[in-house]
């Protein structure tokens, strides 16, 4: 891959990563109500996934979900702005962190429920399928999302069906405070895609050139009418599971060792070091200026409806 293709992945990894960031500084000065949960770590499978997808293609991610947002092409001011509670936010500032959906870069939504993602990305798969757009669909769920209903009801139906989806299951390793091998039968998640006789791939979730590679596969077989792939990225958040949580339930080498896997340094080698420091101080500006931009945004009017309160 090029040069300026790696550096492309670079950016859109570093965007999360200071935008997860400044969201971190903001929830500790009260600037953001309730909680979030960031994906600090996670870059690399928003953007490998993403940066694969063609306009039209759909993505429907979890709650932790402003990595696929942001890899999708969402302004980071108006996120910022939904954040903050903000009139010009992508819901009027009335959706929060968990409930972002942004139809004009296809986000469908980022879903509180564990495992509505899957859901809300087989009905738009199907759709995709029934209209013969020949668009593909995105489900972004974590691992502790492969235990409930959703998760075999779905490729159930994707498999028989033969649906344009690609199931990219995000293995941070940890639902909510439970370690994954704890609770799932097996210990491994990829595999479970042969009982439905779906093709399915495990990849390194910090290696966003891995991943791109696997989700590209993925999506050439969904957009040729080969049906669904499950993408199974082990990955690791570097935060706790939200911003209540101080993550002291991991092993402390455990954590030092997916440290050093961050997936941004990794790449990072492959770039001259003046690209590295260009991109990382223009990606300071545009986050500094996006949240500027937000602040000074009005709150919404509590008697409009959404509609009016937030931007076209």
């Amino acid at each position: 891959m090029e040069q300026g293709e790696l550096e492309r992945l670079y950016a859109a990894m570093l965007r999360i990563r200071r935008f997860e960031d400044t969201v971190h500084l903001l929830f500790l000065r009260n600037e953001i109500e309730g909680t979030t949960h960031l994906c600090q770590g996670q870059e690399a499978v928003s953007v490998g996934v993403c940066d694969v997808l063609e306009p039209g293609d759909t993505v429907a991610a979890t709650y932790r979900g402003h990595g696929a947002c942001l890899a999708m092409g969402v302004d980071s001011a108006r996120l910022f702005a939904e954040l903050l509670g903000r009139g010009t936010g992508l819901n009027g500032g009335r959706g929060g962190s968990m409930n972002v959906v942004d139809l004009a870069h296809n986000v469908i939504g980022c879903f509180g429920i564990v495992g509505g993602s899957i859901g809300a990305g087989t009905g738009a798969a199907l759709a995709a399928q029934l209209m013969e757009d020949g668009t593909v669909a995105v489900a972004f769920f974590g691992d502790g999302a492969v235990n409930q209903a959703y998760f075999h009801e779905c490729l159930n139906l994707a498999s028989v069906r033969g649906l344009p989806i690609v199931y990219v299951c995000e293995n941070n390793l940890y639902g909510e405070w439970t370690a994954m091998e704890r609770v799932t039968a097996g210990g491994r998640i990829a595999p479970r895609a042969d009982g439905y006789g779906i093709p399915a791939a495990d990849v390194d979730g910090n290696d966003v050139l891995a991943v791109r590679q696997g989700a590209q596969d993925a999506v050439t077989r969904a957009r040729e009418g080969g049906g669904p792939t499950l993408l199974e990225c082990r990955t690791y958040r570097h935060k706790g599971h939200s911003r209540v949580d101080p993550g002291k339930y991991r092993p402390k080498a455990e954590v030092e060792a997916w440290l050093a896997r961050d997936p941004l340094p990794r790449l990072a080698e492959q770039l001259d070091p003046s690209s590295v420091e260009r991109i990382g101080e223009a990606l300071d500006r545009e986050i500094e200026a996006a949240l500027e931009e937000a602040r000074a945004a009005a709150f919404p009017d509590p008697s409009l409806p959404v509609s009016a309160t937030k931007e076209a």
